[in-house]
């Protein structure tokens, strides 16, 4: 079965909005059509996206698994047409990727030194998706840590990296120097839960209201000191791994460039 990108795009307007008239205004067409669109997209995959009522719509766990895939299916199709264009005007550009804490602009200052003619973009890559963006075209470069598929990528190990337990400043290990990781036993710990947080900020709101701990990197808490969380290192914990990484299937001769001078300036 091909998939209608329109389709695929008129699912993901209601997947956001819950609603297929708030869906409706935002794609310029009529909801009655809109209606059409979706249930003949049901149709074609034989199931049902949405629970709908005379309120609102739901999505079914099939409606949020093609949700989460959209995603990655909009990305690849936006960074191809992106590609197009830039060399159709002669552009020749490299996406660098990074997580959160990880610092790159080293890194790019010395490559446009060398080679002024490519640009470079940087993008910051979420934590639960750090290779997703060099699968699917927006990051042609990564600069990670910890665990992540390494299926189809070229990895230099660069580094590591420890992370610290990060906890509200009324916790009852809040006032400890140091922690071992039996202390944590029994703990709401957030890496391990299932609900994703749109961003570090959520996740640091989430703890410092009492919904858990985290255990983060210690680059990341130093970029965001707080008065109401606490954090502390942990002394028994194996640190995370920091690499470069790169699709195997996107090693042009400009990416390897960029990989050879960020590595020996990242190790240094």
């Amino acid at each position: 079965m091909d998939l209608d990108l329109r389709k695929l795009r008129y699912f993901a307007a209601v997947a956001e909005h819950q609603h297929f008239g708030r869906a409706a205004e935002e794609l310029y067409i009529a909801q009655p059509v809109l209606s059409r669109q979706i249930r003949s997209l049901e149709r074609e995959l034989g199931c049902d996206l949405f629970v709908r009522t005379t309120r609102s719509v739901q999505l079914t766990p099939a409606g949020e698994a093609l949700r989460q895939e959209a995603r990655g299916v909009f990305a690849t199709v936006d960074s191809a047409v992106r590609r197009v264009h830039e060399i159709d005007r002669g552009v020749q550009r490299i996406v660098v990727g990074f997580a959160s804490g990880l610092h790159v602009s080293e890194v790019v200052l010395a490559f446009t030194a060398k080679y002024p003619e490519i640009e470079v973009d940087v993008l910051g890559l979420n934590w639960w998706e750090q290779d997703a963006p060099l699968r699917d075209g927006r990051a042609d470069v990564g600069y990670l840590r910890g665990s992540f598929d390494r299926t189809g990528m070229h990895v230099v190990p660069i580094g590591f990296e420890h992370r610290v337990a990060c906890l509200p400043i009324t916790h009852r290990l809040a006032e400890r120097e140091s922690l071992v990781l039996a202390d944590l036993d029994g703990e709401s710990v957030m890496n391990a839960l299932p609900r994703r947080m749109a961003s570090l900020e959520e996740k640091f709101e989430a703890i410092a209201s009492g919904q858990g701990i985290a255990l983060v990197p210690d680059t990341v808490a130093r970029l965001y000191p707080r008065s109401d969380l606490v954090y502390l290192p942990i002394l028994d914990n194996e640190p995370d791994e920091t690499c470069l990484v790169v699709a195997t299937s996107r090693r042009t001769d400009r990416v390897l460039d960029f990989l050879d001078l960020a590595t020996t300036a990242l190790r240094a």
